[in-house]
């Protein structure tokens, strides 16, 4: 416990850095006084800038091909190199749907009221059309590895800025510290989401000292470290499996709650158009914070903009560039449209801020626990028990494949570093027997390691500041690729 302090110690000094790079230049307050603009970081109206100015020059890319998108997944394919179409697509998703789709979206609707939601379908909107580009990049940039495709942020930023190896070896060095580190709190989100359902099956209450946790924790590494060193092939054979079940699971109890509780249909539509605009008091009443909190979550949900998940478009073997576009482009829908609006609505309907004597303020900074109440609220007694279950795998799982999609993305990133089997095979072993039995030993000892977490979020804007300038350099390549498939016409 001693010596896992020490280590947080050690990174106290990122957490001001941090702030100053995500705030920034709402910290400044002239800028903060701007009405509505002063409400948003510079690296968020990046984000939204981006997809606004890329949907414009496309001509509504996102909407124009979305039909195609869903053809070329369902097309038949067989590779020789690299990953099928649908495979990219379930890999990229992996990512994607994590614990954040439930967590994050239940913490922008307490944060900005049901509004939030609204400006969440707007920012992946915009989103879809940024996808598109860095995905299209990907895939002209990508480069072959034996029998695989790599590629990514990496590889097409040393591409743009004149081949300059130098340029590839800092953004592969950028993200493999982004995914490691966003690695431990991949496991903390595992080890809540089993435990629970081991208290579920036994009605037992587990410490996290109890041998059952510390099954649970060697379960994930072995598991994690068998599926890895099988490469990226195998961890989209694991993807392939798991993203569908999870999100069909997901899906399917969210319908049958809906069901359940038509009659606040209604309400919900009426919360989140008329909060977009007027939130209620409670939860600050400006339409700013509504705004901020839901084109803040709709961004870091679905990625785009982050080249975060720019190797799975990478790893396709795509009839032509673009078409990576358009699926990558469907994979920010599904994230946020789908399973994250999923998410918004059974919190929204639950309505639990408008209970007597439900106290919303004790409960709103517990994301998890208030999303857990509000199934409760909306599930039959006898069915609570078997729902909340049902859930509590769902986001084990989302976390599981985040953690596969990352470690994957490490080894297709530091392909750019060196492409030495001992040199990657090195990466795994980091990322599998070091970052993940970090985490594990973390909640093991019950410490609340913040500065660790800060971490990653300090990765994260920098992923924003390094990839944003790359794809507005990149966008003509993108653009004219779009162009020749057009000129084509229909390659399905």
């Amino acid at each position: 416990m001693s010596y896992l302090s020490r280590v947080n110690d050690v990174f106290s000094f990122l957490n001001p850095i941090t702030d100053v790079l995500w705030e920034f230049p709402r910290n400044l307050q002239f800028y903060k006084n701007i009405p509505i603009i002063g409400e948003f970081s510079l690296a968020i109206l990046l984000l939204i800038g981006c997809g606004l100015y890329f949907t414009l020059k496309l001509n509504f890319v996102q909407i124009r091909y979305f039909k195609r998108s869903v053809d070329i997944l369902k097309r038949k394919s067989e590779t020789k190199i690299g990953i099928s179409p649908m495979a990219s697509f379930l890999l990229s998703s992996a990512t994607r749907i994590g614990p954040g789709n439930i967590m994050g979206v239940t913490g922008a609707v307490l944060a900005g009221g049901p509004g939030a939601l609204f400006w969440m379908w707007v920012s992946a909107f915009f989103g879809m059309a940024t996808c598109f580009v860095e995905a299209t990049l990907s895939q002209i940039f990508k480069e072959k590895n034996g029998e695989d495709y790599v590629g990514g942020i990496a590889y097409y930023g040393r591409r743009l800025l004149n081949n300059s190896k130098t340029v590839g070896f800092v953004i592969a060095v950028a993200y493999i510290f982004y995914a490691l580190f966003t690695l431990p709190s991949q496991v903390f989100h595992m080890f809540t989401a089993f435990g629970s359902v081991a208290s579920q099956i036994t009605g037992s209450v587990y410490a996290r000292t109890d041998t059952l946790y510390i099954v649970i924790g060697l379960t994930i590494i072995l598991v994690t470290t068998v599926i890895i060193f099988g490469g990226i092939r195998r961890v989209a054979l694991a993807t392939d499996f798991i993203v569908p079940i999870m999100a069909v699971t997901y899906f399917v109890i969210a319908l049958f709650l809906i069901a359940l509780n038509l009659d606040k249909v209604p309400y919900f539509f009426t919360a989140v158009f008329r909060g977009a605009f007027s939130p209620e008091a409670i939860f600050g009443g400006a339409m700013g914070i509504a705004l901020q909190q839901g084109i803040k979550r709709g961004l870091m949900s679905n990625e785009a903009g982050q080249g975060t998940v720019t190797m799975a478009a990478a790893a396709a073997d795509a009839k032509h560039p673009v078409e990576q576009g358009f699926i990558q482009s469907f994979g920010v829908f599904v994230d946020t449209f789908v399973i994250c609006t999923i998410s918004g609505f059974l919190v929204i309907i639950a309505n639990l801020w408008s209970l007597d004597g439900f106290d919303f303020m004790a409960l709103r900074s517990d994301k998890l626990g208030y999303f857990i109440a509000s199934l409760k609220v909306l599930s039959p007694t006898m069915l609570e028990k078997p729902i909340q279950f049902l859930v509590a795998l769902c986001y084990g799982m989302f976390a599981f494949s985040t953690i596969l999609g990352m470690i994957a993305f490490i080894e297709v990133s530091a392909t750019e570093i060196s492409r030495n089997k001992v040199f990657l095979n090195i990466m795994k072993l980091i990322s599998s027997l070091v970052f993940i039995p970090f985490g594990v030993a973390c909640v093991w000892s019950g410490a609340e390691l913040d500065n660790i977490w800060i971490i990653s979020d300090l990765t994260n804007i920098v992923m924003v500041y390094i990839n944003v300038p790359l794809i507005i350099i990149g966008f003509k390549y993108s653009k004219i690729a779009l162009k020749d498939y057009e000129e084509k016409g229909e390659l399905i």
